[in-house]
């Protein structure tokens, strides 16, 4: 059965603590937690407030920058990637969503070996913790800071260089769903897919995320959902959404609408 989850970065302004109280108190049944909020409460805190609030975690985000453009070393990066899968177990929660950091520089076979090398290495430790690392592909536009990979076949393709079932893949509508081609793709990935994220778009993405409401924008959620729902998932769908016209929304109001529009989403035959 199809779970809503709520994206931490929905309520960017919310603490932590304020996410899950104000989460579990509207009635939402999973979160998904971003580790800057988590750093910033604490992760034995934050077990305790997630117990007491009886959320499930639907993933954790993000690890990654394996390339080094974020500044650090590969080793540092890869040892940050196992460090979040520990605290994955910690949370309870199966899945880890994993950037492989931008070119940086580098040729692009050369990113795509020091991505490979990495997934390699953390493999072995998701299967042990029974994990899943989660690989985000992002729609060229907005990519440049966080991944080489915008295309389904790029994740694909790197899922099968490494053979473990632990490496699965994200399907984020709002870079992959405003693509005719990508959801006609969906029955053929589904079962690769380890956590599907809802958002919404006016327009096709900029240089900078401009997501609007779920229903707002041109984004076939339904058709999505539906064709995910026909091929089999039935884990998470979390909600995402940031961008300049929903940093003035009131959040409460915000997650209501989210609400109903799940409702919407998951009713349709």
């Amino acid at each position: 059965m199809l779970r809503l989850s709520l994206n931490e970065t929905t309520t960017f302004r919310w603490s932590f603590e304020e996410d899950v109280k104000h989460y579990a108190a509207a009635g939402i049944p999973a979160i998904g937690v971003w580790r800057h909020k988590l750093s910033d409460c604490g992760l034995g805190k934050a077990v305790e407030l997630l117990e007491v609030s009886g959320l499930a975690v639907s993933h954790l985000h993000w690890a990654g920058g394996f390339t080094g453009s974020d500044g650090r070393s590969f080793r540092a990066a890869v040892d940050d990637a196992i460090d979040a899968l520990r605290t994955a177990v910690e949370l309870k929660t199966p899945c880890l969503v994993v950037y492989s950091g931008a070119r940086a520089g580098h040729t692009l076979n050369h990113a795509r070996r020091l991505f490979r090398d990495a997934l390699a290495e953390l493999a072995p430790v998701a299967e042990e913790m029974g994990v899943d690392l989660a690989i985000e592909p992002m729609h060229p536009a907005c990519a440049k800071e966080f991944t080489f990979l915008t295309r389904i076949d790029d994740v694909i393709e790197m899922i099968q260089s490494v053979g473990s079932h632990a490496v699965k893949m994200l399907y984020d509508t709002y870079h992959l769903g405003q693509k005719e081609a990508c959801v006609k793709r969906i029955p053929e990935i589904a079962h690769q897919v380890a956590l599907v994220q809802l958002g919404d778009a006016r327009h096709p993405p900029t240089s900078e995320q401009a997501r609007c409401r779920l229903g707002d924008g041109m984004v076939p959620l339904g058709a999505i959902v539906r064709a995910f729902r026909a091929a089999g998932y039935s884990g998470d769908l979390d909600v995402e959404l940031i961008g300049e016209e929903l940093e003035t929304i009131d959040y409460h109001q915000l997650i209501e609408h989210v609400q109903q529009a799940f409702e919407r989403l998951v009713a349709t035959p």
